[in-house]
């Protein structure tokens, strides 16, 4: 069977459009990380902010009214046409819808419990479902009034990853035509101050790969793509997936298991290693992370595919990352450029660190050498939630 990634919306630190976006990624425009104590309890610190005006979701819908939904409802206006298409050929119970997420509308809640313990009572626009993980694929059902299957995967930072392995499934067993498929995740004080308790976060700007990397910055952000088995411009070829077992949040040091997972995904695409020409990198910022990532990309594709993180423009948007990143591979694929076009860099502000394996990183104005046709995208999760995705040009 083979699916097609037909049509994407998203939002991010990097812009406000796909094709926004993908200019300031491809020219290392990392102005979107801005640095504010807002979200922090201890000093200020860099987040990766989107700055759209965010349209208002309707009254009718409050009990799902919060950023995250704003996010996402964004990201529809930039699909909506297609979308309208499936509609049209396939019926509202042929359309599935699902999502990844780490926070969902976890900042509303916050300042619920603010309002708490500054009035005595939360605020009379508060409701449960605006932080509930699965509140923003019920949000867009309740919006679009879809039929079709509708739900939220959330493995940490591999969760709108992992919601491309379900949206595949449901088309294999014939439960959908077509599926809305991406994540969204919104800042909020959870999150930063969580992983500053584990003393991953940068007051800096991140520096992936770098020697004097120190942690990461949390940022914000939406993808939405149409999947379906009707000719797009690129192929979701091949995903695979793998589980580490080995730790909370520290990923197992070898890296065997993010091979499993990039190895599976070449194997399904029916790809070698030599097939691929960019490589979306997981590049956190982080020591360990870094280091396990080079390791197994070293094993799997030698220092011979271009490669990059793109966290140094975007940061790391959690539960949305994996469907941002992949959308700078469709992005890249999408293109009529052909040959000789602008990659997306390694941007770091530092040295690489010389203690990791020599890889191919992606410099600043690099163009390719020929035709982008097959990339590949990591995301590896706390808990060791491993996802690797082939996309390629049709």
């Amino acid at each position: 069977m083979t699916l097609f990634l037909n049509d994407l919306g998203t939002l991010s630190a990097a812009g406000n459009s796909k094709k926004d976006a993908f200019n300031r990624i491809i020219t290392g425009d990392r102005t979107g990380l801005l640095k504010t104590a807002k979200y922090s309890y201890a000093e200020s610190v860099y987040v990766g902010v989107v700055q759209a005006d965010l349209p208002l979701i309707d009254s009718k819908y409050n009990e799902y009214a919060c950023r995250n939904n704003q996010l996402l409802l964004a990201a529809y206006s930039q699909i909506e046409d297609t979308v309208k298409q499936m509609l049209k050929k396939f019926g509202a119970h042929r359309i599935g819808i699902v999502l990844g997420t780490s926070t969902s509308g976890i900042r509303k809640t916050e300042l619920a419990l603010s309002s708490i313990s500054q009035h005595g009572k939360k605020p009379d626009d508060f409701h449960y479902k605006q932080q509930q993980l699965g509140g923003g694929a019920d949000f867009l059902a309740h919006y679009l009034d879809l039929k079709g299957p509708a739900y939220t995967i959330s493995t940490a930072c591999s969760s709108s990853g992992r919601a491309f392995v379900s949206a595949q499934r449901l088309m294999a067993l014939d439960l959908c035509d077509a599926v809305i498929v991406g994540g969204a995740d919104s800042l909020c004080r959870f999150t930063v101050n969580g992983f500053e308790a584990l003393e991953s976060i940068s007051t800096e700007l991140c520096k992936p790969f770098g020697k004097h990397r120190n942690g990461i910055n949390i940022s914000e952000g939406v993808a939405l793509f149409v999947l379906s088995k009707e000719q797009g411009p690129v192929e979701l070829s091949g995903i695979g997936a793998s589980s580490d077992a080995y730790h909370f949040s520290a990923p197992e040091p070898t890296g065997q298991p993010a091979v499993v997972a990039m190895k599976m995904a070449l194997k399904k695409a029916g790809k070698v290693a030599t097939d691929i020409d960019y490589i979306n990198l997981h590049g956190t910022a982080t020591p360990l992370n870094d280091a396990m990532e080079s390791k197994a990309v070293s094993e799997v594709f030698s220092n011979q595919t271009a490669m990059s993180s793109s966290k140094g423009i975007l940061g790391h948007a959690l539960g949305a990352s994996s469907a941002l990143e992949l959308g700078i591979c469709w992005q890249l694929l999408s293109s009529t450029t052909g040959s000789k076009m602008l990659l997306p860099p390694n941007i770091n502000d530092d040295e690489l660190d010389p203690k990791l394996p020599d890889l191919n990183f992606i410099q600043p104005g690099q163009k390719s050498t020929s035709s982008v046709n097959a990339c590949l995208s990591n995301s590896f999760a706390f808990g060791g939630n491993n996802i690797s995705i082939v996309v390629e040009r049709t």
